[in-house]
């Protein structure tokens, strides 16, 4: 017997059945997902494409999936079933519209997932800006209010700061009272995140990063530096901490993980600093729903405004893929499923 909402047609997947680069995906039509316990059945409208899914396509990723899976870990969509122990009273019934942060799975037009990971998106928030939101902009708020202590006055500098997490960071920066420097490498890119809110702005392929920290802050040095492209660029930024700063360790786009002085640490009383946002999402599972209570409360009032430059059908996720893996994408890059 097939559960209340179920479908008994065949879906469409983008599958990764081999890891290597994007043009390996192929779009298959595939038997609809079942709602198990605890879990929730979604019509996907959107999913937010991210640097990580490029990694885990070319089995680069601390989560490899079993084969066959579909990349994509951030998803709009709307309730259509719900498994056993999901209470239809609660926040969740079929019909709602939501967004939901998974581990991958998301290019797809039917999903499951545990209904921890499903929350309502306000009416003000359409499908493809809910498929923008989750992922960047929870590593980020975890980022920088968790682990990084940022206080309203300090200095950030934000790495990569036109990319889907870096333009969130610049975002909240502001918003949270930082004096924030954008560091990214064309003027369409830095003008974005002027437009987001950033103080200061750094081309760091014509300029010189550490001189220009300089002179920006007259001296004082960085008071937190947020860090999600490592290779060559982490280095100057750890030199131009003030005393007491800290690094948060982000991700590695430029794609060499740096290998730092330690002594510089030890010297500016400085910290470097994990940001591992979905383990934190896992592990505490509270603390992340009221940090995105916060993030959508604040977008409701207009103080976030989440910025998609590119948006692809589903027959198209693999180019979506490649664009974001090529850091051709300002802010977000997103496929529409629906």
């Amino acid at each position: 017997m097939v559960p209340a909402g179920v479908s008994l047609f065949p879906m469409r997947a983008l599958f990764c059945r081999t890891f290597g680069p994007p043009s390996t995906l192929r779009l298959e039509d595939v038997p609809p997902p079942t709602p198990g316990p605890g879990q929730v059945l979604l019509d996907v409208q959107a999913c937010g494409i991210n640097f990580f899914d490029c990694l885990q396509v070319a089995g680069k990723y601390q989560i490899k999936p079993p084969f066959p899976f579909a990349p994509g870990a951030e998803v709009s969509g709307i309730v259509r079933a719900l498994g056993e122990g999901v209470d239809e009273a609660g926040r969740l019934r079929p019909g709602t519209r939501v967004l939901a942060f998974v581990r991958y799975g998301g290019l797809v037009e039917q999903l499951v997932t545990e209904a921890w990971r499903v929350v309502p998106i306000p009416d003000s928030m359409d499908d493809t800006t809910a498929a923008a939101f989750p992922i960047v902009y929870l590593t980020s708020y975890h980022a920088l209010k968790d682990r990084g202590q940022l206080r309203a006055g300090e200095t950030l500098l934000v790495l990569g700061a036109a990319g889907g997490v870096g333009l969130t960071a610049v975002e909240l920066g502001a918003v949270m009272g930082a004096h924030v420097i954008a560091a990214a490498s064309t003027p369409e890119k830095l003008a974005l995140c002027r437009s987001r809110g950033a103080s200061d702005l750094i081309d760091y392929r014509t300029e010189d990063l550490r001189d220009r920290i300089k002179q920006i802050t007259a001296g004082r040095g960085l008071d937190v530096v947020y860090d999600p492209v490592g290779d060559r660029y982490t280095e100057p930024c750890v030199r131009s901490l003030a005393p007491g700063g800290r690094l948060l360790v982000v991700g590695f786009a430029a794609g060499e993980i740096p290998r730092l002085p330690l002594n510089l640490l030890l010297l500016k009383q400085a910290a470097a600093v994990g940001v591992f946002w979905g383990e934190f999402a896992t592990t505490h599972r509270e603390e992340n729903a009221a940090n995105l209570a916060q993030l959508l409360a604040w977008y409701e009032a207009g103080k976030l405004r989440p910025h998609v430059s590119a948006t692809f059908p589903l027959e198209q996720g693999r180019e979506a893929i490649e664009l974001v893996m090529n850091r051709g994408a300002l802010g977000k890059v997103v496929v529409a499923v629906k």
